[in-house]
């Protein structure tokens, strides 16, 4: 059997906006398990973002336990969340999210500058990290010099350059066109491939059905929990 990753224990979340209670996460159980697919689906105020921001330590339940490797983490202070964002999880953003002045390169190798890596370690992950996306022509490029797909690639090759436990993608095509979403969710199914657990946030069918398992939210609850029998498949994409 596959080793449980991530559990959720009757997890909640409310918000309070005013005088109204705003109640995004209502008794949420999910398990996750190592080398999973997992597209968390939902229209806009389902909870799906904050479910998001709970698993990647952004945030906080009000209720209920997240259990990540056996640990919880549901009641840790900010230092020690921050810590395991670091180690633990691998962040794609839809707008990218990289420094403009730094290089490609050097975009992959901040976060092991903030974990304390040596110079020449570093500078070896994050190598292999940009070669793992297919962008090393490109690594002395600054992010005005790239395309948007481009651009995606150095951001999940940041993600992946800690070899986190989890890769957590917000949204990762929603500011690419259709081909190049084609190509980027083609990265990602190599990355999964090559033994990593991979969590994309979707309102995007035809990007979920790239995942291998969709939880669909719906009012802060999950709606449905199915293994994807329609799952998308494709010629493998060059990554060169």
């Amino acid at each position: 059997m596959n080793e449980e990753l991530i559990r959720l224990i009757g997890l909640t979340k409310h918000y309070k906006v005013g005088n109204e209670i705003v109640r995004a996460l209502q008794s949420v159980n999910l398990d996750i398990f190592k080398n999973e697919y997992v597209a968390l689906m939902g229209a806009s105020g389902s909870g799906k973002s904050t479910l998001m921001n709970i698993l990647g330590c952004l945030d906080t339940p009000t209720s209920g336990e997240y259990y990540l490797k056996d640990r919880d983490v549901s009641k840790l202070d900010d230092n020690t969340l921050a810590d395991i964002r670091n180690k633990e999880i691998g962040f794609v953003f839809q707008t990218f999210n990289l420094l403009p002045r730094l290089n490609a390169l050097d975009n992959v190798i901040l976060p092991l500058i903030y974990g304390g890596v040596g110079k020449q370690k570093r500078t070896r992950m994050a190598l292999e990290a940009i070669e793992q996306v297919g962008l090393t022509d490109r690594m002395k490029h600054k992010p005005n010099e790239l395309s948007g797909g481009q651009k995606q690639r150095v951001a999940i090759a940041r993600a992946l350059v800690n070899k986190p436990s989890i890769i957590l993608a917000d949204e990762p095509t929603g500011n690419l066109d259709s081909k190049t979403s084609i190509e980027i969710m083609g990265v990602f199914d190599q990355i999964y491939k090559a033994g990593n657990t991979i969590i994309i946030v979707t309102h995007e069918e035809d990007i979920a059905h790239y995942a291998r398992r969709i939880v669909r939210l719906i009012d802060g609850n999950v709606d449905s929990d199915t293994i994807n029998e329609r799952q998308t498949t494709y010629k493998k994409v060059s990554l060169s």
